[in-house]
This record gives C-alpha cells, sequence and structure tokens, in this order.
C-alpha cells in the first residue's frame, strides 16, 4: 500500500457498528475516514463529493440498498474500491454483490485483526472475501454450468497465467508488474478469459482457478 492514506468513506445504518468501525478505522495507519453516512442516498452525495478510494457499504439498509449504492458507484465510473461488510453470509447476496462488482465481501462478525488485514488487502487492490464465505462461492459456482478446465474454454496460455495471477490474488497493477506488460494490456485479457469462463467477476474466476486449473496441468 502506498504512503498516501486511503481515503474511506463508511456507509451502514447501524449506529453501533458503524461507530465501532470508525474507531476501529482510527487504529489502522494507512486509513483516513473522510465521511461517514446513515444511508444510501446520504452516501451516494458524500461519494461524488469525496471521491473516496475505499468505500465500506453495508448490504442491508432501508432506504436504498447496498447494492443499489455498488452499482451506482460502478456505473459512474469511479476509481473507488467497493468492500461490502454485512450480517449476510447468504450465498445469493454474495454472488450477487461479487457480480454487480463489489470488490470484497466481509462478514460483520469477523475479529478486528482480521478485518484490518483485509482491509489492508482491500487497499492493496486485491479482492477480499471472508474465509468463512469462499466455500459457499465454490458450491455456488459448481450449481452453474462452466467448462472444465481451461483448455476446454479456449484459454491462450497468456489468459492461463493471468488467471493464475488473478488466483493468487494480484491486482491487475500487480500483474501488470509480474509479467512485463501494460496494465491496459491485463484489463483486456482479464475481460476476455471472463467471458470465455462466462463469469461477471474476477473472485467467481479465481475460485474456479483453484478448484480446476491444477487438475488441468
Amino acid at each position: 500500500m502506498s504512503e498516501t492514506p486511503q481515503r474511506v468513506i463508511i456507509i451502514d445504518d447501524h449506529p453501533l457498528f458503524r461507530k465501532g468501525l470508525i474507531q476501529l478505522l482510527r487504529t489502522v495507519p494507512g486509513f483516513q475516514l473522510v465521511a461517514e453516512a446513515a444511508d444510501g442516498k446520504e452516501g451516494i452525495r458524500q461519494i461524488l463529493h469525496l471521491r473516496p478510494d475505499l468505500l465500506l457499504l453495508d448490504l442491508n439498509m432501508k432506504d436504498m440498498s447496498g447494492l443499489e449504492v455498488l452499482r451506482f458507484v460502478k456505473q459512474a465510473d469511479l476509481d473507488t474500491r467497493v468492500v461490502m461488510v454485512t450480517v449476510s453470509d447468504a450465498a445469493d447476496d454474495l454472488v450477487a454483490a461479487l457480480r454487480a462488482g463489489a470488490d470484497g465481501y466481509l462478514l460483520k462478525d469477523m475479529e478486528p485483526e482480521e478485518m484490518v488485514a483485509a482491509l489492508h488487502a482491500a487497499a492493496a487492490g486485491r479482492i477480499v472475501v471472508s474465509d468463512a464465505l469462499t466455500h459457499l462461492l465454490a458450491a455456488a459456482l459448481r450449481d452453474e454450468k462452466r467448462p472444465e478446465s481451461a483448455s476446454a474454454a479456449g484459454l491462450t496460455e497468456r489468459e492461463q497465467g493471468i488467471l493464475e495471477c488473478i488466483a493468487g490474488g494480484l491486482s491487475n497493477k500487480q500483474i501488470a508488474r509480474e509479467l512485463n506488460i501494460a496494465e491496459g494490456t491485463v484489463k483486456v485479457h482479464v475481460k476476455h478469459l471472463l467471458r470465455k469462463l462466462n463469469f461477471r467477476s474476477r473472485v467467481e474466476a479465481a475460485v474456479w482457478a483453484v478448484e480446476h486449473m491444477r487438475s488441468d496441468r
């Protein structure tokens, strides 16, 4: 993570949890809370005004759901990473959030140390999902028809290399450095491999890769 603090906005309609997360953030070097909001509409106003690096977003809110806020942020093409922080451990909610473009999905009952580690990883460009949920995501993907191997999906050698990097938790910028190619080129390859695998998020692709690519060699 760079020396410049990550500017953070928290949107959560539960005052007690919001205050607890704010207190936690204030103990962690490298993060700067710039705003908080108790509902989605106010949160969006803050996001458009402040353009944070990281948004910590509740999923289930009364006036406007976290998914609606997430979709707005992604459609607005803001350079803001969005991590859902929720009580819901339902596979449907997890998959919906990731497919809508969430950069992470964390459970509110995580230990503080785990939350801090996950936020550092998210700030560094990695996709973060609570360990307790990865098996749910894998099970959900197994229920849908997908290619059984990288070769069956028609992935090129370069696409397979990039997919392995994604499975290793690397961001596009880190993959570009690792493979000595432009970040824009990485983005194009990621778009192509997601289409070939019929996935809408890199987390889905990463989970698939862990289960299938070792057996494909």
